[in-house]
């Protein structure tokens, strides 16, 4: 028992929490949760919370299915939304997945993550990251397929007829009441889009983070009679909603990404990483747009890179280099613009840190910058140009992804086995579909 899991047990005693919520995430990021009451916390600290994990997607066989939670004392939060019921005030904590032997589970994406993050730590770098999330707030209505944004605003506007005028106020509020320190927020450039920016942490908290974003935002969003959805493209003549993360490299103090002397203050480590980046997108892109609906955006959407570029202030680029500040060493980093906002952030991040640091280590050569809007380049025009477009489509995704032995170092068998598997059937069961367009096109024929 250390000094963490004392603070825990005597703030749950001090505050009165009634009950502890366990949480962790399954293989495509979606979360999960057991609840238990107080009188078992410091049995769990000291042992664990033990479940079936063969009934959680990708953890393990019939066979194997004994797992086990591991609470992090450092992620206890005291959740929001009870305050007004004294009986009801609960706490969360993530956990960490372990086998009945101690040891950490190699499929718990917490686990994957945290293995990259090793791995930079021992090459001397801690790495920090910062997202901008995107969401649509939607009506509720009783057919799915009628989608009605709350309001008509635009890009920066003050929405004065909104449906949820004060969500991204409470929002921001019961985020910051769970210790995740917001930047901005706005609305966004389509009816009913909406961003907030996090501020920036190490890689492994922004992960919890962002697990914790979604789930405050829809609670949120319950409570004002809305919808939160983060689906990549839920409307076609819209754009999409994408989690662009900002990330940098840091020896200690010193930000490893700045280098004063260089155009656009970018060191040699951090264009090795951006290069490593850029040479691995393809067989991540799988992770970091794990859904058939993530290439309507990358294919169909504003500002979304559909190339393997990267570029100084080009949003249409895949790696974006920010010139705010470009003198102030702290600020020095890149925007990685692909990612969307379904992503299991554990995995997703695992395999860009592994990219850039693979990039460092092997000394990725970078080529010249992306000067051209590449999204309205033609496909001769971007091949002639060097730029390598992006999986299309899911089905192109897991074709690059089964063929890279590097995810499969990266994720484990295990994890990599499963994943492909899944998202094989995702995309066979998608295949099977006979759409209205078919119909409308071919019916009469």
């Amino acid at each position: 028992m250390n000094s963490q899991h004392e603070f825990v047990l005597r703030t749950v005693e001090e505050r009165d929490i009634r009950f502890i919520r366990l949480w962790f995430t399954d293989i495509l990021g979606a979360l999960k949760s057991v609840v238990m009451s107080p009188s078992e916390l410091e049995s769990a600290f000291e042992e664990g919370v033990g479940f079936d994990g063969s009934s959680v997607e990708g953890f393990s066989r019939i066979s194997e299915s004994d797992t086990i939670a591991l609470p992090d004392p450092s992620t206890f939060q005291i959740m929001p939304f009870d305050q007004d019921e004294p009986d009801l005030q609960s706490a969360r904590m993530f956990c960490d997945i372990a086998q009945p032997d101690g040891q950490p589970s190699l499929v718990d994406p917490r686990h994957i993550l945290r293995r990259q993050v090793t791995e930079a730590a021992s090459e001397g770098f801690t790495c920090m990251a910062a997202p901008e999330i995107e969401f649509y707030l939607l009506k509720r209505t009783q057919d799915i397929t009628d989608l009605q944004p709350t309001d008509n605003g635009g890009y920066f506007d003050q929405a004065t007829h909104d449906t949820a005028p004060r969500f991204r106020r409470m929002a921001m509020l019961s985020l910051e009441s769970m210790g995740i320190a917001t930047e901005f927020s706005h609305h966004e450039t389509a009816p009913g889009q909406q961003e907030i920016d996090l501020r920036h942490a190490d890689v492994l908290t922004m992960a919890d983070h962002v697990m914790t974003f979604r789930y405050m935002v829809k609670q949120v969003a319950s409570q004002q009679g809305v919808r939160a959805t983060f689906m990549p493209k839920p409307f076609e003549d819209r754009p999409g909603s994408g989690m662009h993360t900002h990330l940098s490299l840091f020896e200690g103090e010193s930000n490893a990404f700045h280098d004063p002397d260089d155009e656009f203050s970018l060191s040699q480590t951090a264009k090795h990483f951006i290069a490593g980046i850029i040479e691995h997108s393809h067989e991540m892109t799988a992770i970091t747009n794990q859904w058939i609906n993530s290439y309507k955006r990358l294919m169909f959407g504003n500002e979304a890179p559909g190339s393997a570029t990267w570029g100084v202030s080009n949003r249409s680029a895949l790696v974006r280099v920010p010139t705010y500040r470009l003198n102030k060493e702290e600020s020095r980093r890149v925007e990685i613009r692909s990612v969307d906002a379904g992503v299991n952030p554990y995995l997703s991040y695992a395999v860009l840190l592994a990219a850039g640091l693979k990039g460092i280590r092997e000394e990725y050569e970078l080529a010249d910058p992306a000067e051209d809007d590449v999204y309205q380049l033609t496909r001769r025009e971007r091949r002639a140009m060097g730029y390598k477009d992006l999986p299309a489509s899911l089905d192109q995704a897991l074709r690059e992804f089964e063929q890279s032995e590097f995810m499969a170092e990266v994720l484990g068998e295990h994890v990599f086995e499963y994943f492909l598997r899944s998202k094989w059937e995702e995309w066979h069961d998608y295949q099977r579909q006979i759409t209205t367009v078919e119909l409308r096109n071919n019916l009469d024929f």
